[in-house]
């Protein structure tokens, strides 16, 4: 640790802090009786199942070559299914295993598709309906799986433009959004399988892509997110027979994050707004006697919820900023909160962790811009060596709670400020597209303006700011020091795209329905694109620089960081390359991220030394 960041609290270890969670994504049976949890097996993630009640946890699947991150119950509660790639491609294979043991079935190909989910319902125990590229890489067509035969058949099949479909109540697809050639967007619906598909609603491409939450409980309405009419997106009911719609909920300044269905009765339980924090309005008299009771009892964000299909029993996921995930289970029968676990309770027992503040600040041309604040703890508040942390998508923002990486950079003396630059989703669609064809302008300036709110506040040392970022955020590094070469002492790229050209010809197929919002919000024409790119600005580039990149990138490829790698050391610039061959657009293992970590905290310390 650098003597200019050493803090007077304990110095959490990277094997620590970037551990797989003991146990975590937590999902209920559908009778309510069994818990299925991610937990690490041999040091990766994989399936567990406990009763409720007892101590018989046991290891149901792992895989021994990469972490399992996203597995639910079958619906007839004897079966579990999972997703796994390879080396983090994102061709995700759906496997299903029996609790009582054996080997795992691959229910899809193997051979390069993406399958995944569409709908698992427990009054369809034996039936699953999936999303599957086989017969067209760029096109995801409906597949339903039966598994006592082992039958899989197509379904329902993509026309050319469908980007989401959903299934009804009766596991009948019957909603989709499709994308059209001119960038708008048409909700889509039908009677039956038998029936045409007619348009429901338009879109303009200003107005966002609206969102499929659900069918109601008879099948006549259908639930959506939509900004149509409207400076945010909110939860709209369409009629539709007559395509008459009601709107149910909205807030005049952020969109609707999500929506609870109760899986029993199929109505709508609790709808979310993610403000400065998450903040849920139960919908009927059950779920407020729940979060009523959940709230006095227990401290903290409910970050998700999910419920048993038997509507007996909910699931609260919660958070802080200073403590990761707890799992807590409520009984409706006995209007009853207890918790089942922490996902890490060790960082919690000796370790003190840096609490998170929401901020403000206008940018240079008044645009009202919303962030965080991380401070370290046991130094003096005063020109603090800072990094500026960028998120990903750009499509995506930054939210309050416990961050792995926040608390690691905090916990070395380090500021950590991030910033939801305009472009950001949860602000409304004026704000969203604010961003639009602005990834190396306002975008980039956003940031910047960041840094001096925080400089002129005292906060941080102007000559001690560093940026680090994923993904879209790596590209921002990118920029930033290629536009403001003075502004950062050092960057850290991961998986972020160096060409727009390079990048905007390389996107996954199956990206393919959505290349139209990807020129309309990023941009066409080959010269623009070129002059948003860093690659092309290398020359005025001189910060040390870090960048990171996963072999199997489907979405940022590995020449994106090979060509800017290339151009650096070309000039003699300082740049540290870390690929990971196991890797694709981020980091799953957690020896690579510990193994990153490490190596980024030396190449920090060393540049930002004041």
């Amino acid at each position: 640790m650098n003597k200019n960041t050493e803090t007077s609290v304990p110095r959490i270890p990277l094997d620590l802090l970037f551990a797989e969670p003991e146990k975590d994504e937590g999902r209920l049976s559908p009778d309510g009786k069994l818990l299925l949890y991610l937990a690490p097996v041999e040091g990766k993630l994989g399936v567990w199942v406990r009763t409720l009640g007892s101590d018989d946890d046991r290891p149901i699947v792992y895989d021994p070559t990469r972490p399992i991150h996203w597995a639910r119950w079958q619906g007839d509660g004897k079966h579990m299914l999972y997703l796994q790639d390879r080396g983090g491609d994102e061709n995700y294979d759906l496997f299903r295993v029996d609790l009582l043991g054996g080997a795992p079935e691959r229910l899809t190909s193997g051979a390069g598709t993406r399958a995944l989910p569409l709908a698992i319902d427990a009054r369809f125990p034996d039936e699953v309906l999936i999303t599957l590229n086989e017969r067209k890489p760029s096109l995801m067509d409906v597949h339903r799986i039966h598994f006592p035969s082992g039958e899989m058949v197509v379904d329902t099949e993509n026309p050319g433009d469908v980007l989401l479909w959903l299934a009804d109540n009766q596991l009948n697809v019957r909603a989709a959004i499709a994308k059209k050639a001119d960038g708008s967007y048409a909700i889509r619906k039908r009677d039956d399988a038998n029936s045409e598909w007619t348009v429901l609603e338009e879109n303009a491409f200003e107005e966002g892509m609206p969102r499929l939450i659900a069918f109601s409980p008879e099948n006549d309405y259908l639930y959506v997110l939509t900004a149509k009419g409207s400076e945010t997106s909110r939860l709209v009911k369409y009629e539709l027979e007559s395509g008459v719609h009601t709107t149910l909920f909205e807030h005049p300044e952020f969109d609707v994050a999500t929506v609870y269905m109760d899986p029993g009765s199929c109505e709508i339980g609790a709808i979310a707004v993610l403000e400065d924090k998450l903040v849920w309005t139960p919908m009927n008299f059950a779920m407020k006697k729940a979060f009523n009771n959940f709230t006095e009892r227990v401290h903290g964000e409910i970050s998700t919820i999910t419920g048993s299909a038997d509507g007996s029993a909910l699931l609260f996921r919660c958070q802080t900023d200073t403590m990761p995930a707890e799992y807590h289970l409520y009984k409706f029968d006995k209007d009853s909160v207890s918790l089942l676990f922490q996902s890490s309770p060790k960082l919690l027992d000796y370790y003190a962790l840096a609490p998170m503040k929401p901020i403000a600040f206008d940018a240079r041309d008044g645009l009202k811009i919303n962030g965080y604040l991380t401070l370290p703890i046991g130094l003096e508040v005063k020109a603090l060596p800072t990094v500026l942390f960028v998120h990903g998508g750009p499509w995506y923002r930054d939210r309050w709670g416990f961050d792995p990486i926040v608390q690691w950079l905090a916990n070395r003396g380090y500021a950590v400020l991030q910033v939801n630059f305009r472009g950001s989703t949860g602000y409304g669609n004026a704000f969203l597209n604010a961003g639009n064809r602005e990834w190396a302008g306002a975008m980039r300036t956003d940031l910047l303006d960041a840094r001096e709110w925080a400089i002129s506040k005292g906060l941080a040392d102007p000559q001690r700011c560093a940026i680090l970022g994923g993904s879209y955020g790596g590209y921002a590094v990118l920029t930033a020091l290629a536009w403001s070469p003075d502004a950062f002492r050092c960057g850290i790229d991961i998986v972020g795209p160096s060409d727009l050209t390079t990048f905007m010809e390389s996107i996954p197929a199956y990206w393919e329905p959505m290349r139209k919002m990807f020129l309309e919000r990023v941009g066409e024409d080959t010269e623009f694109l070129k002059a948003q790119s860093p690659l092309y600005r290398v020359s005025s580039i001189h910060a040390p620089l870090m960048i990171v990149q996963g072999t199997n990138d489907p979405r940022v490829k590995q020449r994106e960081s090979d060509q800017m790698v290339e151009a650096l050391k070309a000039k003699g610039n300082d740049v540290v390359y870390l690929v990971f061959e196991n890797e694709g657009h981020g980091l799953a293992h957690q020896e690579n991220l510990q193994h990153f970590a490490a190596v980024a905290e030396q190449f920090l310390a060393r540049h930002m030394a004041k």
